[in-house]
């Protein structure tokens, strides 16, 4: 994002955010309280630009959700995988020849073509080896092909194996048409409960691809909006925040049909967390066809039109 057009933005969102965080204009606030006001409102417009800068870098990078170029479904036995007619996986990007892939009891196992040259996990690779996935505690293997411009993992997802293929070439991230948002607005920024279940809990959570996951559930975020109280069950990642997957009613009307994700920080010894839904993203499925993303479950659709955070997204 260019400086000016960035600079109109987080000239909005201060315009906004001062509107909505003022003192009353009738003389009743003492300047100092005025100027605390404008203080924090432009710290909040400079949150929320940071928020969205970043969270467009991420998309971006070479390795980012836009890079996806393919998802391809590992049955048993002895796949060719590469770029030219004829492989058993055939990559949309990428060396005409990468070599054979070998599925067996869960298990995958690459063997490189003479003619390709590739890397896992940064090292030159050059014979057969194992390769690690998603679910391993060490992450998985990485695969990398044309200058590091491509890479390759396995993940598992309903109880089979299937390659991930990203490159910094993808279209999806060439021909990025940007992200649109609803004003930046304090008034979506909310106080919440956490309430804890009870230790281990797990959720069966569906996703886009027609499976299941048993998700982490910890326990359930509770906030109130306009006099009324909502509740949202919390998943963990092990990522140190709280994974919220919610649907509302902009879905299909100006955000993205099949819900969206907010993050939250862990709540204090008082179980108090705060929502900013000026926050809440896009799931990786709006912006590819080659993602596995987690759907809402019905305890988290909320009869309530959450009017902030990013809007749909449009590809071009």
């Amino acid at each position: 994002m260019n400086a000016s057009k960035s600079g109109l933005i987080l000239a909005a969102l201060l315009g906004g955010a001062t509107l909505l965080a003022a003192c009353d204009r009738n003389g009743a606030n003492p300047d100092g309280n005025d100027a605390m006001a404008k203080a924090a409102a432009t710290a909040f417009a400079h949150d929320e630009q940071a928020w969205r800068d970043k969270r467009r870098n991420d998309l971006l990078q070479p390795e980012g959700w836009t890079s996806l170029i393919g998802l391809h479904w590992l049955d048993p036995g002895a796949h060719y995988l590469g770029s030219a007619p004829g492989n058993g996986i055939q990559l949309a990007m990428g060396p005409a020849h990468l070599g054979m892939i070998e599925i067996e009891d869960r298990q995958a196992r690459l063997v490189p073509d003479a003619s390709a040259t590739l890397t896992v996990d940064g090292q030159p690779f050059t014979r057969p080896q194992p390769l690690r996935t998603d679910q391993d505690p060490a992450g998985p293997s990485v695969i990398g092909f044309d200058g590091g411009k491509g890479h390759a993992t396995v993940i598992e997802r309903n109880h089979r194996l299937a390659l991930r293929v990203k490159h910094a070439d993808a279209p999806s991230r060439v021909h990025f048409a940007g992200l649109d948002y609803w004003p930046a607005d304090t008034a979506w920024k909310l106080a919440g409960r956490f309430i804890p279940h009870e230790p281990g809990r797990t959720m069966e959570v569906a996703n886009i691809i027609g499976g299941m996951d048993a998700m982490s559930n910890p326990g359930v975020v509770e906030f109130s909006k306009d006099g009324k109280v909502y509740r949202i069950e919390a998943l963990d990642e092990g990522e140190g925040v709280l994974f919220l997957v919610f649907a509302d009613r902009t879905n299909g009307h100006g955000s993205y049909g099949a819900g969206r994700f907010l993050d939250t920080p862990m709540p204090d010894a008082k179980g108090n967390v705060v929502l900013d839904f000026n926050q809440s993203r896009n799931p990786p499925c709006a912006f590819t066809s080659f993602a596995t993303c987690p759907l809402p479950p019905p305890e988290n659709r909320l009869d309530l039109a959450i009017t902030a955070g990013e809007k749909g997204y449009h590809r071009p």
